[in-house]
């Protein structure tokens, strides 16, 4: 009897987180869709399959449901640069492995849902000044921080002529991505998937050619 009366609030609360997962996911295509101006609440209750009184149950406003979506993102975008990175200063291949970080995040960081996000977040920065910041912070910054923290380690290793290792995450990333990315924000076509990856390996060589010591890059006993 006792677990009866516990079963119903348990089903309950499953639908609600459900509700309010639905309500996110269709807000983000909305926001993606129109900008925060363009997006409309009736729009969001329509693609959510919820009443837009359930909406505003869930967020009191327009302005909470972006702030939402947009810290739902921050969160996402921080687990993938934590991701990446993991281990690169244990590798034994390092031009192999900033290969592969240069290839993943240039794939990544170029993909249309994720530029029109920026574009979006960038577009509303004088809107919402605090979410842009917390949006580089989460997600520019923070890559560099976890890059420069690798390459510091890389550094005492002697594999890496570091001095400014914050510094050189910064370059490393901008030789594989800026040009692909700059490009993605003003140019709805994608670039091939090959070119990407030619700028990703092409900004590992150079980024080497700076930064590794003789013989650091090359493979080493695990």
């Amino acid at each position: 009897m006792e677990e009866a009366r516990d079963e119903a609030p348990r089903k309950a609360e499953g639908r609600s987180a459900r509700k309010h997962r639905a309500i996110l996911d269709a807000a983000r295509t909305v926001f993606l869709r129109h900008g925060y101006v363009g997006a409309g609440m009736d729009e969001v209750a329509a693609l959510a399959e919820v009443s837009k009184q359930t909406v505003y149950k869930h967020f009191t406003d327009k302005e909470r449901l972006f702030v939402e979506v947009i810290t739902a993102d921050i969160r996402s975008a921080g687990q993938r640069s934590d991701d990446v990175v993991t281990g690169l200063a244990d590798t034994a291949d390092l031009a192999g492995a900033l290969r592969e970080i240069a290839r993943k995040l240039v794939t990544v960081v170029t993909l249309p849902h994720l530029v029109r996000l920026r574009q979006v977040v960038i577009g509303e920065a004088g809107r919402f000044p605090d979410l842009a910041r917390a949006w580089y912070a989460s997600g520019p910054e923070r890559g560099y921080q976890r890059l420069a923290d690798g390459f510091a380690r890389l550094a005492e290793q002697g594999r890496l002529h570091a001095p400014d290792p914050l510094l050189a995450a910064q370059q490393f990333l901008w030789l594989a991505l800026s040009v692909p990315l700059n490009r993605a924000m003003f140019d709805p076509e994608p670039y091939p998937h090959d070119e990407l990856l030619r700028f990703a390996d092409e900004g590992v060589r150079v980024f080497l050619a700076a930064y590794a010591t003789p013989g650091g890059a090359e493979g080493r006993e695990a």
